[in-house]
């Protein structure tokens, strides 16, 4: 196996392009926007075997403070999944360069792979890799629209006529420039969750920011061009609920809010998701990705009314320091002394 730590940008794309699976998070454009939006630096490598199959792994590197030990993230939590890309992925690939990852001098190597690559299940047992289970949910677009559409409730159907028949529309942004509405149904929800799991508003509105702080879709939308689209539902001229869906081989559902209160009686968000899920299949993407779902129950009920699938996957973490185990145990103090509530929330995890 042959690894090149700075994957040429001709090559990546090349691979990309062989395969139906590639995430729009795998590419070079969404690894850019992660750099530019956070204190990261492209540390994407480049595997080539001897049968002459090639893969890529998008990488970054923390910058500042954070990175002195040095922290390598396929990708970063709220940046989306990483993994590897590349047609006739295999466990063989797999084990190869989870011993690769396992060699650099970082104290942390954390790969989120895409929830469909089931092959990064055989290194479970890997002395060096610590689990976290997972649970995403995934919309296979193959047959079509018509396919698509058989698979909706009954109850995800009548949400739609009932849109229609209020006069409930969406528009498309493609450049970011709605992305005003889209903060500030972020606002009104990251307040309605707080109140919800029983956390202190600051406390809400600080881990907020610090997930998606002030500008960061404006860059993502600067950097994916042609695959950005932010949807907005309006009920007459009031803006109801935002999506923001990710385009490329494969579609991806980044990010939702509502204005509860006007979004809900128009089922806005049923609306939303099946105009998005439409384009996906015109486009001709090979599947819709609503992912990270967690426990969430009310959640995972919406995306199966979609027709979507749950899929069980895992997050892997190499580490030389046991950094998520210490995460954990201050995450689980925290949550005590505040008597957080997990409760469901309609915001994709990225």
């Amino acid at each position: 196996m042959r690894v090149r730590p700075r994957a040429p940008r001709d090559q990546w794309r090349a691979v990309l392009a062989d395969d139906p699976l590639a995430l729009p998070d795998h590419t070079p454009e969404w690894v850019d926007a992660v750099c530019a939006g956070g204190p990261f630096t492209d540390a994407t490598r480049l595997y080539e075997f001897a049968d002459g199959r090639r893969f890529v792994l998008p990488l970054v590197r923390r910058t500042g403070l954070g990175g002195v030990a040095g922290q390598l993230w396929s990708l970063p939590r709220s940046w989306g999944a990483g993994g590897l890309a590349g047609p006739h992925l295999d466990a063989d690939v797999v084990r190869a360069v989870v011993d690769d990852l396992a060699s650099l001098p970082a104290v942390r190597v954390v790969v989120r792979p895409d929830p469909l690559r089931a092959e990064w299940q055989t290194i479970a047992e890997h002395p060096k890799v610590h689990v976290s289970p997972k649970r995403a949910h995934v919309l296979d677009l193959s047959g079509g629209l018509d396919a698509v559409r058989a698979r909706l409730a009954p109850l995800t159907r009548r949400n739609l006529r009932t849109a229609e028949r209020l006069g409930v529309r969406v528009e498309v942004d493609r450049d970011g420039r709605l992305l005003p509405v889209y903060h500030r149904h972020y606002d009104l929800s990251v307040d309605r969750w707080a109140a919800k799991q029983n956390e202190p508003l600051a406390l809400a509105r600080w881990r907020a920011a610090r997930r998606d702080p002030v500008g960061k879709f404006d860059v993502v939308a600067a950097h994916m061009g042609e695959a950005f689209r932010h949807y907005v539902a309006y009920d007459g001229d009031t803006p109801a609920a935002s999506i923001i869906v990710l385009f490329g081989r494969t579609a991806c559902y980044a990010r939702g809010a509502m204005d509860r209160d006007v979004a809900a009686p128009v089922r806005a968000n049923d609306l939303l998701q099946w105009t998005a899920i439409q384009d996906a299949c015109a486009a001709g993407c090979t599947y819709y990705h609503l992912l990270e779902t967690g426990g969430s129950e009310s959640l995972a009920r919406f995306k199966e009314r979609l027709g979507a699938a749950s899929v069980d996957y895992c997050d892997y973490r190499i580490e030389r320091l046991p950094v998520t185990r210490a995460d954990k145990t201050l995450r689980t103090a925290v949550k005590k002394v505040i008597g957080f509530r997990d409760t469901d929330n309609a915001v994709a995890r990225r």
